[in-house]
Order: C-alpha cells, then sequence, then structure tokens
C-alpha cells in the first residue's frame, strides 16, 4: 500500500498512528501507536517547562553573497510572473556538544520529534487539527524580534508582511476546499511569542476552518497528501513555485518542512517540520528560511533566516 492507502487504512479501523512524512512525500513511516520503536520520539501539543535556555549550539551561517545569489533568482522568477511568494529556505553548519537525542531532551516546542538519530525538529508550527469533523490549519507567516520597541505594531503594519501572509491564507483556504466545505478564515493575522535560543520572537498566524464528512477518518489518507506540500513552507503558486525552490535552492529539504503527528482514532493533530536539525555523516546541518516576495528586504530575510536557527 502506498502512503495514501495506509493512512486509509488505519483510519478507517480507527486504528490509531503516528505519521511522518518528508517534504515530497517521496520517504515516510505509518506507525501503529502501540509499536512505535525506542529510536522515534515524539510530542504533539505539549510544551515542557525546562530549566531557562542555554545556548547549546554555536553555528556557522551561509555567507550573505551566497544568499544573495539565491535571493535574486527569486526576485528574476517574481519579476517574470513566475510566483508572487518563495519560501526560501538555506543550510547553516552548526556544532554542539550535545548529540540529537539530547538536544531533543532539552528543548521546548509545542510539537517536537526525534527520528532515528537522523533528525530533530521543535516546531510552532501547527499543519492541521481535525476534530469533530471539522478541519483546522493554521499558517504561520511573519516573524520579528520581540524586544523591539512597538514589534507587534510594526509587524502587523508591514505592507509586505500582509502582502505575504494574505497570500499564504488565500493559498490554504484553497488548499482545503479540495478536501472540505465551508471554509472559513476563523482568524486573521494573530501575534504569538515564542522562545528563540536566547531571543524572543513574534510569530504571526491565522486560522482556518473547513467541514468534513462524517466518515472522514476512511479518507484520512487523501484528505493529508491533498495537502502536501504545506502552503507556509512553499509559496504561491504552489506547484509552479515548488519547481522553482528545488533548482535555486539546490539542496535536498528531505523531511525538513515534511509534516509529522498523530491519529488517536477519534482526532488528528500535526505538524510542520520546521526548527530542524539533521545528521550527516558527523556533522550537524540546521535548515531554515522565510517566505521572498517582490517587496522583501534581502538584509531582512537574511537575518530572520539566521535568527530561525536556534534551539528553542
Amino acid at each position: 500500500m502506498n502512503l495514501k492507502e495506509q493512512m486509509n487504512f488505519y483510519g478507517s479501523k480507527k486504528e490509531p498512528f503516528l505519521f511522518i512524512i518528508n517534504y515530497d512525500m517521496s520517504s515516510y513511516d505509518i506507525i501503529p501507536l502501540d509499536s512505535i520503536p525506542k529510536d522515534i520520539k515524539y510530542k504533539i501539543n505539549i510544551t515542557d517547562n525546562h530549566k531557562p535556555h542555554q545556548n547549546f549550539i554555536e553555528k556557522t551561517t551561509i555567507p550573505f553573497n551566497k544568499y544573495k545569489k539565491k535571493f535574486n533568482k527569486i526576485q528574476e522568477e517574481i519579476l517574470n510572473g513566475n510566483t508572487y511568494l518563495a519560501n526560501l529556505t538555506t543550510e547553516t553548519l552548526i556544532q554542539s556538544k550535545l548529540n540529537l537525542n539530547e538536544l531533543y531532551n532539552v528543548s521546548n516546542a509545542k510539537f517536537k520529534l526525534y527520528y532515528k538519530d537522523k533528525f530533530i525538529c521543535f516546531s510552532p508550527e501547527r499543519f492541521c487539527k481535525i476534530e469533530k469533523n471539522k478541519i483546522y490549519t493554521y499558517p504561520m507567516k511573519g516573524t520579528i524580534d520581540a524586544n523591539i520597541k512597538n514589534a507587534k505594531e510594526i509587524i502587523l503594519s508591514d505592507k509586505k508582511e500582509l502582502a505575504e501572509h494574505t497570500m499564504v491564507v488565500d493559498l490554504l483556504r484553497n488548499d482545503l476546499s479540495i478536501i472540505s466545505k465551508d471554509v472559513k478564515v476563523e482568524d486573521f493575522r494573530y501575534c504569538e511569542e515564542i522562545k528563540a535560543g536566547e531571543k524572543e520572537l513574534l510569530q504571526i498566524s491565522s486560522k482556518i476552518s473547513g467541514k468534513l464528512e462524517d466518515n472522514w477518518q476512511s479518507r484520512v489518507g487523501e484528505i493529508i497528501t491533498s495537502l502536501l506540500p504545506a502552503g507556509s513552507i512553499t509559496g504561491t503558486p504552489k506547484r509552479k513555485t515548488i519547481e522553482i525552490l528545488k533548482k535555486i535552492e539546490d539542496y535536498d529539504r528531505g523531511y525538513y518542512t515534511g509534516i509529522f503527528g498523530v491519529f488517536n482514532g477519534e482526532m488528528l493533530d500535526s505538524s510542520v517540520m520546521i526548527r530542524y536539525i539533521e545528521k550527516e555523516n558527523d556533522r550537524l546541518i540546521y535548515k531554515s528560511g522565510g517566505g521572498i516576495t517582490s517587496d522583501s528586504n534581502i538584509d531582512a530575510e537574511y537575518q530572520e533566516m539566521k535568527d530561525k536557527v536556534y534551539i528553542p
């Protein structure tokens, strides 16, 4: 059975399972909750109360000139009308005295995953939630240093940030309309404060909902795969932007910006795999990025990409 069929199979039986799906859906694990191996650990919508954060990593960020070349290529694609919003991501080499398992244990995040000593993520972004025949998605787009004076007012009044967030919301509304009815934006551009290493960031999200049929569990695989890849980490128009990003990023995202989540037999909750560290031989690679539009400022985008390299 393929990914969709496996999820539909367990869903139709209402058998609880964990799902871990990479960015392009070429690799995945669908595992009954009573059979989770010891080398996979996860938490869904639970925030740990650890001691105050320490700086657990040192980072070697991509040089500005190299980032600038990628940024300019995105701008060329925007100018040519091929994309309006593209979520450009890069790799950052990091060093830590802690291994992946230890980094997982010390981190705080609503959603976090440790996968077979290959990668970890500690994500602030929910992908979708299904409860009582309603599906909800929460696109997160827009970040600012919380310590900047009037940070909330600045980001909410920023025309570039508004345009970028609106495009993602429209994209997610369209995605939800494929698999649900009565799609609506329940909360547009609300602000959340998150810990970002030694910094505090404000992140802007929206809440979108749709109604599902009573037997949605039997087609849960169809629902999830129809929404992938997530709009917040690709762009618009989605399919063309995915092609552009693959060419310009010039690296394999792997499980980064994929999703993971749990179906418990009655409801489903899931997260986008951002804030992500991958083990590559004896190196640790942190993958991060942000949305680029025609109004983007390269210095601000470069700083945002660096700010997102942290242990929460």
